[in-house]
């Protein structure tokens, strides 16, 4: 029996000005050129609000603003500190809810997630790290840690506050100063929180968001009063930016692409299994860099699970984000729908089974059905390549070696799922999965203490975590902004 839900419409509301400016120095202004570009709802097409364009030169001001914020914040004491980052933390728990409602007409996913599990993060990762702030002697990168100087930061759309949350808490709590470039499609977020920052009375410099495309992210890496590049993002964008900081001397973290295997052991509780696996790829519509995209199945239970599994995603509910009964929203632009399109067409070209859940899916926007591929093999585009979206493909092995061979052929190493009871066998597969992140009888879980990074294509680098402070300090013998010849009053000469 199927059980029909009444629209819960999420009844908070979020104002959203006509127009938004560049945040430098503590302050809001329009771009040099006077350039902006439109952010859409992609659950609707409409547009929210027009966004300025920083240039060259805007990037340039935020650096200079931050370069010169650097001196007098990195010479607070980490107590003083701390009671910024614990105000911060604060304001966006007071401001949750329309922080999740902003993030949910942004960025398509549903409000659940949004409220649930976005800003509760948030939130944690900034009281976290305003603990860490007094205590750097003892992260364990020397007996005296110094900040690195000014960090250049760029964000992606699948998670745009919690995404700035993991790189702007560590970064401050260990006295840099930060410019952020928040994704194209997601940058409203990051201008609520500049709001945040002044009403946290943040002296002005130490954190500037500069909006825009690619180019302004490419003008960031490259400026050379930065010291270090911290990165969240595609494969190939990630292989560029290293390409541009090879040589310069700067710090450079990358947290790239994933293609995790979700392998489920015949002993595994398959009804707990079947919900890890539903949220291991269907969470946040896909768009996840560690989400369960390869489920590799033994063979003596591929048919019960997928029969299960079937009849759960028949329950996905797909539809308004800000409905609090939606599980699955919408996909965030229409280029990245027009690519889980083509990945799921040439999945069907090669041979693969497509399944769907009967779905009504709504006329405006953009959405993608839940969907299951069967019959896949390793040499599959849609079993080597990152689909980020809600696209399932299902792989079988035989014994224990096998799904330990399949799940590390992948040139990524992001993250990767364990169902079984035994804990031998947890521990024993954990031991040989190159991936940076194993889960347990679960999937998707964070911690803002646990620190998160892969290997090989998925990046280096980790953030969270005591880990995630080291890439943000230097050594005793490492003067901060030596590179940049730095005068008494903070400014690069």
């Amino acid at each position: 029996m199927t059980f029909e839900y009444a629209p819960a419409p999420e009844s908070a509301r979020v104002d959203i000005a006509p127009s938004y400016g560049l945040f430098i120095d503590g302050e809001f202004r329009e771009a040099s050129d006077g350039t902006a570009f439109p952010t859409v709802s992609p659950a609707s097409e409409e547009v929210l609000a027009d966004v300025a364009r920083a240039g060259a030169e805007d990037v340039d001001a935020a650096v200079r603003a931050a370069r010169a914020a650097f001196g007098p914040w990195s010479a607070l004491p980490g107590t003083e500190r701390a009671k910024y980052l614990f105000r911060i933390a604060r304001l966006v728990q007071e401001r949750s809810r329309e922080l999740a409602v902003l993030e949910t007409m942004d960025n398509g996913k549903p409000i659940r997630e949004s409220r649930d599990t976005d800003l509760p993060q948030v939130a944690a990762h900034f009281f976290y790290y305003a603990g860490w702030a007094d205590k750097l002697r003892h992260a364990g990168f020397g007996p005296d840690p110094r900040p690195v100087g000014v960090a250049g930061q760029v964000i992606p759309w699948n998670f745009p506050l919690l995404m700035l949350a993991w790189k702007v808490a560590p970064a401050l709590a260990a006295g840099n100063t930060v410019v952020l470039k928040p994704a194209e499609t997601t940058p409203l977020s990051a201008l609520f929180f500049a709001d945040i920052c002044r009403q946290a009375q943040l002296p002005p410099g130490v954190v500037n968001i500069v909006t825009g495309d690619g180019r302004t992210g490419a003008e960031l890496v490259a400026h050379p009063g930065i010291d270090k590049v911290a990165f969240t993002g595609s494969t190939e964008v990630g292989r560029e930016i290293a390409r541009t900081v090879a040589g310069t001397g700067k710090r450079l973290t990358l947290e790239l692409g994933g293609k995790a295997a979700n392998i489920v052991f015949d002993d595994a509780p398959l009804d707990q299994a079947v919900e890890g696996i539903v949220n291991g790829i269907f969470f946040n519509q896909g768009h996840v860099c560690c989400a369960g995209s390869r489920l590799l199945v033994q063979e003596s239970v591929q048919e019960e699970l997928l029969d299960a599994l079937k009849r759960r995603m028949s329950t996905l509910r797909v539809g308004d984000p800000l409905d609090k009964n939606t599980d699955v929203g919408a996909i965030n632009s229409a280029e990245q729908l027009a690519r889980i399109r083509a990945l799921a067409e040439a999945g069907e070209a090669e041979g693969a089974e497509r399944w769907a859940p009967e779905c009504e899916l709504p006329s405006s926007g953009y959405w993608f059905a839940p969907t299951l591929f069967t019959g896949v093999t390793q040499a599959h585009r849609i079993a080597r390549e990152e689909i980020f979206g809600p696209v399932l493909s299902v792989l079988t092995f035989r014994t224990p070696e096998e799904a330990v061979a399949k799940a590390n052929n992948s040139p990524y190493g992001l993250s990767a799922g364990i169902w079984t009871e035994k804990g031998s066998r947890i521990l024993w597969a954990a031991s040989r999965l190159r991936a940076g992140v194993v889960w347990a009888n679960t999937f998707n879980r964070f911690d803002p203490a646990s620190p998160f990074g892969g290997y090989k294509e998925s990046g280096y680098g980790r953030e969270g975590g005591r880990h995630g402070l080291e890439a943000y300090l230097a050594g005793p013998d490492d003067r901060p902004g030596e590179r940049h010849g730095e005068e008494e009053d903070g400014r690069a000469s």
